[in-house]
C-alpha cells in the first residue's frame, strides 16, 4: 500500500502544479469534460476522497450514508457535511489537499487485500487506491488541457493502463453486451522505454501503443481512431472503441479532443 499511496501522492502533486496560480475566473473556465469546470472537477475528486475515507475508517457509517443516497436523500456533496461549492479556488484546493491526505493515510494503515465497501461491489484496498489514482490522472488531464499545461508522463501510467486492461469485460457489460471470451494481447511502451505486457503471446487480437496513448483511450480522453494505436483483430478494435476504465453509465470520448 505504501507504493500505490506514494504514487497517488505524486499524482496529486502533479495536479497541484497545474492549478497553482489560477485566477478565480480561470477556476470557473469549462474543461474539455462536458459540463465541468476546474472548480467542479476538484470538488468531484475531493468528495470521492471523503467517501473513500469514510468507507475505510467507518464502513458501517459509509453503508448508512450510501443507502440514504440510493433513496434520494443526498448526493456525494452530503459526505462531510460541508458545502464547498462557494469556496474560492485557493480554499477549495486546501480542502481537497487535506481530504486527499486523510484518505491516503487511511489507505496506508490497511493491507492490500482488505475489502472496502463502495457504491458498486466491494474492492480490495490496493484496487481502490489504484482507482483513485486513475481518476486523479484522468481529471488532471481535463484541467491541464484547459490551460494548455504540460502534464508529466511517468511510470505511474502503469496503474492506469492496468485498470484499462482489466476493465475490458466491464466495458461490454456496461453497455449490455456479452464480453468476448477471446483474449486480447496488450503491449505498451512506458515513458521510460520499458515494455508492459498483458494477455497471451499467441493471441491474434493485439493492441500495441505508447502507454500514454492507450491510457488516454481507456479513460475516454481520446477516441481510439484519433489516438496512435496499432490494432490487429476485430475484437481488439471493438474493445478500443468502447473501452471505459471507470464506473458509471456507458459513455464515449468526445470527437476531436486535442491536448494531452
Amino acid at each position: 500500500m505504501r507504493g500505490i499511496c506514494d504514487d497517488l501522492d505524486a499524482e496529486t502533486e502533479a495536479l497541484r502544479e497545474v492549478v497553482s496560480g489560477l485566477t478565480e475566473d480561470e477556476w470557473r473556465l469549462p474543461t474539455p469534460a462536458d459540463g465541468w469546470d476546474t472548480h467542479e472537477t476538484i470538488i468531484h475528486l475531493g468528495m470521492a476522497d471523503v467517501a473513500a475515507s469514510l468507507a475505510v475508517l467507518d464502513p458501517v457509517g459509509f453503508e448508512e450514508t450510501k443507502q440514504k443516497m440510493l433513496q434520494g436523500e443526498g448526493d456525494l456533496h452530503s459526505f462531510g457535511g460541508l458545502d464547498v461549492r462557494e469556496m474560492s479556488g485557493t480554499d477549495l484546493w486546501s480542502w481537497f489537499a487535506d481530504e486527499r491526505l486523510r484518505m491516503t493515510e487511511a489507505f496506508r494503515a490497511i493491507e492490500p487485500k482488505d475489502r472496502i465497501p463502495w457504491f458498486g461491489p466491494d474492492m480490495s484496498a490496493l484496487s481502490f487506491a489504484t482507482a483513485r489514482l486513475m481518476e486523479t490522472w484522468s481529471h488532471s488531464h481535463d484541467i491541464a488541457d484547459t490551460f494548455g499545461a504540460e502534464y508529466p508522463r511517468t511510470e505511474r501510467l502503469r496503474h492506469v493502463a492496468h485498470i484499462g486492461v482489466t476493465t475490458r469485460g466491464w466495458s461490454y457489460v456496461n453497455r449490455g453486451l456479452q464480453p468476448p471470451e477471446t483474449p486480447v494481447r496488450v503491449e505498451l511502451t512506458s515513458p521510460g522505454g520499458a515494455i508492459w505486457e498483458w494477455g497471451p503471446e499467441d493471441s491474434e487480437e493485439i493492441v500495441t501503443a505508447d502507454a500514454y496513448e492507450f491510457c488516454l483511450v481507456v479513460t475516454q480522453r481520446r477516441r481510439a481512431r484519433e489516438a496512435e494505436l496499432e490494432i490487429r483483430g476485430d475484437l481488439a478494435a471493438e474493445w478500443m472503441e468502447i473501452a471505459q476504465a471507470f464506473a458509471g453509465p456507458a459513455t464515449d470520448a468526445p470527437e476531436g479532443r486535442v491536448g494531452g
